[in-house]
């Protein structure tokens, strides 16, 4: 640990401006001075790979009402209040035994099986806007490939009428923004309008489903049952929204991210044209060095001790999962590199870990390796043509805009 006299001088700023288009070298300075970080709006950071790891694996809450002070406590308390309160059903907002319970039904009818099934309507998806890319020359690689790929296939998956695409977009976009530090009134009364307007989408579309059953995943969660139990209105509404945001958002990340990290290491998007069986692997990589999702959150129910510090009971306490991830002290000094081949990468925290480990790992990963193996194999000369854009977030943080030329 640092000198207390150290700790009290350093504050960790996610606000800093040029934070979200390069984090990684704040995160290093948080590991190095202080990586159990009690910072003044009242939040804990913790930084490194294994206090990281074994948070996660904790018995701690992610129930946001349980965290007692601090600038999140009015945060979550004007979200609570206002149309994003149905969507904080969810299983990512829920503890046992109500988390065991619904990951139980959305796993039911989530299987690998269904996953792996949709390996062929991914690869055409993706050869259709390679093409697209190919006959044009040049694109924006997040608005023709990275966005529009999750999004069809959560709503393939889902069954989910086209017409309501671009709405649903549209609002997901904004809804996720709850998932960041929000500073702007303004902008939490904008996110619970969209938060409001998205439920009540979701609620047509269940209504309608339930009139047009299919073979798609909204009708198996609506019949879905697990030992006598069913999703309520509420829940099911939570889940379905739940699974449209994380369903896309990060992967737009991952694919977006991934392909910018393979062009400014060329080395490495030589390897994977030469090397297509490491395609695999190259994903657990960059979602290593380029994690989709930055960091995620626990609550203290108890007073609760990572390394020698006791972090209170009720406090907001933020894992660094870009930090843990790209730790010299697990990763070994080329840590911040980027390695198609590192023969560990797979033990990154990207998906989290423990009860709470991210049930579309397996979709998100399929959803890379297919994109990231196709865009290699096709465009040999792939490079960037001009500046990128991030979209400015903390948490889910990514491409906003990636020029690429062919």
């Amino acid at each position: 640990m640092t000198d207390p006299s150290t700790e009290t001088e350093y504050m960790f700023n996610p606000l800093a401006p040029g934070f979200t288009d390069d984090p990684y070298p704040a995160y290093q300075e948080l590991r190095e001075t202080d990586p159990v970080h009690d910072h003044p709006f009242g939040v804990w950071f913790v930084a490194t790979y294994e206090e990281v790891t074994a948070l996660l694996r904790a018995d701690l809450s992610v129930n946001a009402r349980l965290v007692t002070n601090g600038m999140f406590r009015e945060q979550f308390d004007l979200l609570d209040h206002g149309g994003m309160n149905k969507l904080s059903l969810s299983m990512l907002d829920r503890d046992p035994p109500d988390h065991t319970r619904l990951r139980s039904l959305v796993t039911k009818v989530f299987t690998p099986r269904s996953v792996s099934a949709l390996e062929p309507e991914i690869a055409a998806w993706v050869d259709a806007a390679l093409d697209e890319i190919g006959k044009a020359g040049r694109a924006d690689l997040v608005e023709t490939l990275a966005f529009p790929l999750p999004f069809a296939v959560i709503s393939q998956m889902l069954g989910i009428p086209t017409a309501d695409h671009a709405k649903i977009r549209s609002l997901s976009g904004l809804v996720v923004r709850s998932l960041e530090v929000v500073m702007d009134e303004e902008m939490l009364r904008a996110i619970n309008r969209a938060g409001e307007e998205l439920t009540e989408t979701i609620r047509d579309l269940i209504t309608w489903k339930r009139a047009h059953p299919g073979a798609d995943l909204l009708t198996a969660l609506i019949d879905a049952e697990h030992e006598g139990d069913r999703l309520t209105d509420d829940e099911l509404i939570a889940q379905v929204g739940l699974l449209y945001i994380a369903g896309h958002e990060t992967t737009v990340n991952l694919i977006g991210g991934g392909v910018l990290a393979l062009l400014r290491h060329r080395d490495q998007y030589e390897l994977l044209r030469s090397r297509p069986d490491l395609a695999a692997n190259a994903v657990e990589e960059l979602l290593r060095f380029e994690s989709p999702v930055q960091q995620t959150r626990r609550v203290t129910t108890v007073p609760h001790t990572v390394r020698d510090r006791e972090i209170p009971a009720g406090s907001f306490v933020v894992a660094c999962l870009a930090s843990a991830n790209r730790d010299e002290a697990f990763w070994g000094p080329d840590a911040g590199e980027l390695r198609l081949d590192r023969p560990n990468a797979r033990q990154h925290v990207s998906f989290g870990a423990g009860p709470h480990h991210c049930l579309g790992a397996a979709l998100a990963r399929l959803e890379g390796r297919v994109a990231l193996e196709r865009l290699a194999r096709r465009f040999p000369g792939l490079e960037l043509d001009g500046d990128v854009e991030w979209n400015g977030r903390i948490n889910l943080r990514g491409p906003a805009k990636l020029p690429i030329k062919v």
